[in-house]
């Protein structure tokens, strides 16, 4: 056996950086099940907020095993207790664990008292989970699926979701979602599958937004109905089993009969209007430009051929596994990295990795090939989104709770349209959320605050970065949003003469 690490939390309060980097946010496989192309998406670092976040502290233990000291490892990891000055990849791999501890602040459901909550719209990606991957020749990670009260991380209310769970085989959800589990439970995790911590990820979340949304501003009547929620996920197991944790944290107990899960086949939640040419024109320059990148990095081609050495297949084979992804969930869960008899895996490949997709991070901002992806991915949700704002605007009671279950392929693209292109990356149950207000004293008006993390980021974004130059109002104007979905967008993209998505994805000379 190698070095184990203890888990231990350290409270910090100081400035962090809402916006620096993810730890999984290299060429990632989209997880859409029918698509194999490897996509970038990510965003990264800049601007502070001031935030009180949870540390989590890895305390090296030896273990030995056949007499050999598992100090020959060196797998030590650094304890940070503030953010490092550089970008350090050991700690943004823990910040993207997002590993449950105490409750976080939140800036949520904040405005001025004459303001009146109308409508709230949730994306997330999926709690943690299982690999995708396993890297060759070496062993699963083990790692249990099943929901255990004497276990950490622990929610209070995780055996009373199990068992409402276990009722709700008569739910109305669209095919094929009927036929996913409700909740994880295998002893050994399946590929892909949402583990423990996943679910307790978004019991909090739900419960945060319960304290917020409906003990606060009394978002829903207590009688609400059907048509008040609007529920949609993709048809894995995990958005599925994520979206259902963090309805039950917002609304325990909830009546079965009142709840409906929508399926989107698409990890871009584009329903109808998936086929767009000039967006995969900008996909497949951005992985030409990630490709070109990695080629000129040495350390990171030496990393690999050690690895492959390790476990004994050729580079290319150990490089198409996407080890990074087993790595990540045996870092987040606290196991150590494979052996063999030719050597171990271990940090200091891990370090290489990451380290790299920061540097490919960087490129991808300057080069701005995937802001022309994202503005064209995302369009379809954020269209909807600021279709059901205009209702719920009008006075229209329908859907006013919204969620996406979704990945982080979903978020990512949505993150760097809205013009946060510095955004952390999606961690395990990231949560982006759109609220809409109205003004008491002008009933007419109405403002959106976007929020990523319980951060308020609504003046990072491009459509209101300026407004509060001239405005002393905390929010953003719904017509700046209106205007730059239903306009700017495609000014973003340059196309001269395109005014819709359509023209946008179908311009000739690109």
């Amino acid at each position: 056996m190698g070095t184990t690490f203890q888990w231990s939390v350290l409270k910090v309060s100081g400035m962090q950086r809402w916006n620096a980097w993810g730890a999984n946010s290299g060429a990632l496989l989209c997880e859409e099940e029918d698509t194999r192309i490897r996509i970038l998406a990510g965003v990264g670092p800049s601007k502070s907020a001031l935030l009180t976040s949870s540390l989590v502290h890895l305390t090296p233990v030896s273990t030995a095993k056949n007499g050999v000291s598992s100090k020959s490892r060196k797998r030590v990891m650094p304890e940070p207790v503030t953010e490092p000055p550089v970008t350090d990849p050991i700690y943004e791999a823990l910040l993207y664990c997002n590993i449950p501890s105490v409750a976080e602040r939140s800036m949520e459901g904040h405005a001025p008292h004459h303001f009146k909550l109308v409508s709230v719209h949730v994306f997330i990606r999926h709690g943690d989970r299982y690999p995708l991957y396993v890297i060759p020749k070496t062993k699963r990670p083990e790692i249990d699926c099943t929901l255990v009260a004497n276990r950490k991380p622990y929610h209070p209310k995780l055996e009373a979701f199990v068992s409402h769970m276990s009722k709700g085989s008569g739910a109305s959800f669209e095919s094929p979602l009927h036929s996913l589990p409700l909740y994880p439970n295998h002893p050994l995790c399946e590929m892909g599958e949402l583990t423990q911590t996943g679910v307790v990820q978004h019991l909090q979340n739900g419960q945060l937004l319960r304290d917020i949304y409906l003990k606060k501003h009394k978002l829903l009547p207590s009688d609400w109905s059907t048509d008040q929620l609007y529920l949609e996920t993709t048809g894995k197991s995990r958005t599925l089993q994520s979206g259902l944790a963090l309805l039950y944290g917002f609304l325990p107990d909830f009546d079965w009969k009142k709840i409906h899960f929508r399926h989107q086949p698409s990890a871009l939640f584009c329903s109808g209007n998936c086929f767009c040419p000039v967006r995969n024109q900008y996909l497949e320059k951005e992985q030409r430009r990630q490709y070109l990148l990695r080629l000129k990095n040495s350390q990171l081609e030496r990393t690999y051929e050690d690895m492959a050495r390790i476990v004994d297949v050729p580079t290319k084979q150990l490089r198409a596994a996407n080890p990074i992804d087993s790595m990540l969930c045996r870092f987040c869960h606290n196991v150590s990295f494979p052996c063999t008899r030719n050597g171990c895996i271990d940090m200091e490949h891990f370090k290489v990795i990451k380290t790299h997709q920061i540097e490919d991070e960087r490129e991808r901002r300057e080069k701005k090939l995937y802001l022309g992806y994202a503005l064209l991915g995302a369009h379809p949700i954020l269209n909807q989104t600021v279709s059901r704002m205009q209702r719920a605007a009008e006075g229209r009671r329908e859907e006013v709770f919204a969620l996406y279950s979704a990945h982080d392929v979903t978020l990512s693209p949505v993150l760097s349209a809205l013009g946060l292109m510095e955004a952390r990356f999606p961690r395990f149950a990231a949560r982006l959320i759109l609220e809409l207000w109205q003004d008491r004293e002008k009933p007419s008006e109405h403002s959106v605050r976007i929020l990523y993390n319980g951060v308020d980021v609504t003046f990072h974004t491009s459509f209101c970065q300026d407004h509060r130059k001239h405005s002393s109002k905390p929010m953003c104007p719904l017509e700046n949003l209106v205007r730059f979905v239903k306009r700017d967008m495609f000014v973003a993209l340059g196309s001269s003469g395109s005014t819709n998505y359509y023209d946008a994805c179908h311009r000739e000379g690109f």
